[in-house]
């Protein structure tokens, strides 16, 4: 279950109790008059189903409460409800299936800002894996799959293509594009000052490297990895589940791809940051590429479920009617 708390212009609370209660997906609706002070209004409280949320989400959005009140989503962790047990039954389809849009929009769109963070978290697991890289040690590029922030861009990346919102393309771009940059420059002057302090030195990029080998020879399966790490990604996100997220960031070599080509640039070594260059290349394709197919297959897969279940009450675009006026009252004489 997912709970709104919505502040509501007073002239269309009617209008928003009368989607809520047309949606058999939601339970627990509760309307405070006057409650709101910033942005001034009514509040109306209620719990949706997972896979009735996207519909009414969108309802609320057609009457303008996005621009004229305010529109907050939380998870329910638990529900103890035989109220919210009909709303689950009755919306079609299975919550953890579920895509609402407006919340993997959010949390995809979070991960675009050029924070400090965002290129501290980009350079410190670029470095860990250069590392890694020199020592064949694959525990150290576990270490940086999972430190690095760049499936956040990717995944943003995905749903704004499929959304159609340049806005979120060009800064997704953005985000990946400078953190790369970024994360290779500062990777590679680590190289040379680790290389000056005695710590590395080129013959360790030379030595025989067995179980590291592969982040700079792409082949054929370089592709099936990243496409399969993609949807697998997309469905954490869309199901809320960040569980196989964390098995993802760890197959995906995308973060020592970067870094070997930084190592690698720093020895003068260049077949080997040309072949990184090309899996780093693959791997960030590969994973746009699912997760827009993923987000599309969810989308149809959804839109078939709808229409298996026309009984069931959904609120439509041109279902939501403007709300009547009210008669004015009569004011009393002055005396």
């Amino acid at each position: 279950m997912l709970h709104l708390r919505i502040i509501v212009p007073r002239s269309r609370t009617d209008d928003v109790v009368e989607l809520l209660t047309g949606d058999e997906a939601v339970a627990h609706l509760a309307v405070l008059p006057g409650a709101a002070r910033r942005p001034e209004g009514d509040l109306v409280l209620c719990d949706v189903a997972r896979e009735g949320a996207d519909e009414v989400l969108g309802g609320l959005q057609r009457l303008g409460i996005d621009s004229t009140g305010a529109i907050s989503v939380e998870e329910v962790d638990i529900c103890l409800s035989s109220s919210a047990e009909r709303a689950a039954r009755a919306a079609p389809g299975l919550g953890t299936d579920a895509v609402v849009w407006d919340e993997i929009a959010h949390k995809t769109g979070e991960q675009t800002r050029l924070s400090a963070t965002y290129l501290a978290l980009f350079t410190v697991a670029t470095i860990i894996a250069g590392i890694g890289v020199l020592l064949d040690q694959p525990i150290l590029i576990v270490g940086a799959m999972v430190v690095g922030p760049d499936f956040g861009p990717l995944a943003a990346l995905s749903v704004a293509l499929v959304r159609r919102s340049r806005a979120v393309i060009g800064r997704s771009l953005t985000a990946l594009i400078v953190g790369f940059l970024v994360a290779i420059a500062v990777t590679v002057l680590a190289t040379w000052l680790l290389t000056a302090l005695g710590l590395i030195d080129r013959s360790m990029l030379s030595d025989d490297r067995p179980l590291t080998s592969f982040i700079w020879r792409p082949d054929a399966l370089s592709w099936v990895v990243g496409l399969l790490a993609g949807v697998a990604g997309m469905l954490s996100l869309t199901s809320n589940n960040a569980g196989p997220l964390v098995g993802v960031l760890i197959s995906v070599t995308t973060v020592p791809a970067a870094a070997n080509v930084a190592v690698a640039t720093a020895y003068g070594v260049t077949h080997e940051a040309v072949g990184s260059a090309l899996q780093l290349l693959i791997n960030v394709s590969a994973i746009v590429l699912a997760g827009v197919l993923t987000l599309l297959i969810q989308r149809a897969w959804w839109s078939r479920i709808r229409s298996r279940h026309p009984d069931v009450a959904r609120p439509r675009p041109d279902a939501v009617r403007p709300r009547r006026p009210r008669p004015a009252r009569p004011r009393a004489p002055r005396g």
